[in-house]
């Protein structure tokens, strides 16, 4: 059923698909702001406060794009995409952007006409547990039942983790993400296996995040990060090219507080990063101080990272694999020059 829906969706975007030759970066001039598509509202992510405004690691992507195009991080418009709709808007150019909707996978880079533009955050599945159950490691995991999502990635990785290391369980079914959380909290289940993400929305959605613990076994790949659609290199370059700003300003130490007084800096990949020698902007059609103009509105990495995951948010989400290479992570930006 869902390669179904996944069938259908590509073949309705491609009938109702109006070619176009404008470039997306013009349409988004034209328009006056970018049209930013996200996964369904998950916490520390993509959140909506009462009065409407939108926050998290997603939404500070967008604003940082949003910058990079017009020196101002509020010309966005977030749209929700469902997990049964994410594609076609992208497609059809309903959205200019998606932002960590979809794990990067072969048949999603290749099948949908779209592009992966890089990882932005590395995702993977792991086990939540309620600190009352008593165990510290998924090998522990013996005879439980497990609430997970039918007929899903995540439903495959848990069986193959515990067919090789020959342990009972038993399922608990839900066709949504969202069933999980309720039904954990009530009991219907020992564990919660799915992406990490999605385990510390939960965490951080409770009063106490100290009774629960994200086991330390991680049973797959889930990286996450901006999609585009093909046929648009100079898009795909400028998404691309802010995320590794981004991670070009946490290595150099260039925040968006320590900004203003770099300006007489002598080091050249700062210089080059602020705009104040050469001009990188140009290759991308964005002004010299694209990249200055995402550090002075949203930050760098680091700071986007803490706003979003650190401990202020109630149950702070480690760095891991999300840290700089010279940390001991996966991130890293090939030099500008």
């Amino acid at each position: 059923m869902q390669y179904l829906r996944a069938l259908l969706i590509i073949v309705i975007a491609f009938i109702y698909a109006a070619p176009s030759n404008a470039s997306t970066l013009d349409t988004i001039r034209e328009r006056d702001y970018l049209i930013c598509g996200a996964t369904e509202p998950s916490s520390g992510f993509a959140q909506q406060s009462e009065e409407g405004f939108w926050s998290g690691f997603d939404v500070d992507f967008c604003r940082a794009i949003s910058s990079a195009i017009f020196a101002d991080p509020n010309k966005v418009e977030f749209r929700v995409l469902s997990g049964d709709a994410r594609y076609a808007p992208l497609q059809i150019g309903e959205v200019d952007v998606m932002v960590r909707n979809a794990a990067w996978t072969m048949r999603r880079d290749i099948s949908y006409g779209l592009r992966y533009v890089t990882t932005s955050f590395f995702d993977d599945q792991a086990f939540l547990v309620n600190q009352s159950l008593g165990v510290v490691s998924a090998y522990e995991l013996d005879n439980v039942t497990v609430c997970v999502t039918n007929d899903s990635y995540t439903q495959q990785n848990i069986a193959e983790f515990f067919f090789k290391n020959q342990i009972e369980y038993s399922e608990v079914l839900y066709e949504n993400q969202a069933d999980l959380e309720t039904a954990f909290i009530a009991g219907l289940c020992d564990t919660i296996s799915a992406p990490i993400s999605f385990l510390y929305s939960i965490m951080r959605n409770q009063t106490d995040s100290s009774h629960y613990r994200i086991l330390p076994e991680r049973i797959s790949k889930e990286p996450l990060g901006p999609l585009v659609r093909n046929g648009d290199d100079e898009w795909f370059n400028i998404v691309r090219w802010v995320l590794f700003a981004l991670l070009d300003a946490e290595e150099l130490g260039v925040g968006s507080l320590s900004i203003e007084s770099m300006s007489d800096v002598k080091t050249p990949a700062i210089r080059r990063l602020l705009g104040l020698e050469a001009d990188f902007g140009d290759a991308l059609r964005l002004d010299k101080e694209w990249a200055r103009n995402i550090i002075s509105f949203v930050g760098n990495y680091k700071e986007i990272y803490e706003r979003n995951f650190g401990p202020q948010t109630g149950a702070q989400l480690p760095r891991g694999p999300n840290a700089l290479y010279k940390q001991g992570g996966l991130l890293f930006s090939p030099p500008l020059r």
